[in-house]
């Protein structure tokens, strides 16, 4: 396994930490690790979660200069979805471009860890979702679940929605980062999830 796809059940649930927080824990581990983020909106010139991914590793971009150009191949000035902020910038997003970067990282590191963009579903074009790169990469997938009223619900379509694609599933990161949920529901939300993946599993 030398690439990981980390996605969310949704947008702000806390992706870029987990992503910058793994590639820490893997580099103290000994191996050689990188992240990369093939599609970044909302950001002018540099990938702002590439940024916070190196402030997690204890890094800066001069560690990574010779792979900057591929760390994030498309960076869009408008908050949206990939497929919007490209049309708005009359811009088309090449899976082949994004494919070739992380092959040059995959190379020379020995794991690259990929921060998804949004929820599993989301659009790169009128046609393909940047999930599809992903198993055309044949990536491991890690999901990022807001913990809240409402995770069983998105955390178990997303892990459907991944399985219909015959992908792996290696892990499942619950994250409470407003910390205002209570904790019965924090607790059962884990324990029922988990007993629906074994489920699944069976299937």
């Amino acid at each position: 396994m030398r690439g990981i796809f980390v996605t969310g059940t949704d947008t702000g649930v806390g992706k870029t930490v987990v992503t910058g927080l793994l590639a820490r824990y893997l580099s103290d581990g000994g191996y050689s690790v990188i992240t990369q983020k093939w599609i970044e909106t909302g950001s002018k010139g540099f990938s702002k979660d590439i940024d916070m991914h190196l402030k997690l590793m204890g890094k800066r971009r001069k560690d990574i200069k010779d792979f900057l150009p591929h760390v994030s191949p498309y960076v869009f000035k408008f908050a949206s979805s990939p497929h919007l902020a490209a049309k708005l910038e009359r811009e088309r997003i090449n899976k082949d471009k994004i494919k070739k970067s992380f092959r040059v990282l995959q190379k020379r590191h020995d794991f690259v860890i990929v921060e998804g963009v949004g929820g599993a579903l989301v659009p790169y074009n009128e046609k393909r979702l940047v999930i599809d790169i992903a198993k055309e990469l044949k990536l491991p997938v890690i999901v990022v679940a807001e913990n809240r009223l409402g995770a069983i619900n998105h955390t178990l379509l997303t892990i459907e929605a991944i399985k219909a694609r015959k992908m792996k599933v290696v892990g499942v990161i619950f994250n409470d980062w407003r910390g205002k949920t209570d904790r019965k529901i924090l607790k059962d939300n884990i324990r029922i999830i988990k007993k629906w993946i074994a489920g699944l599993k069976k299937i």
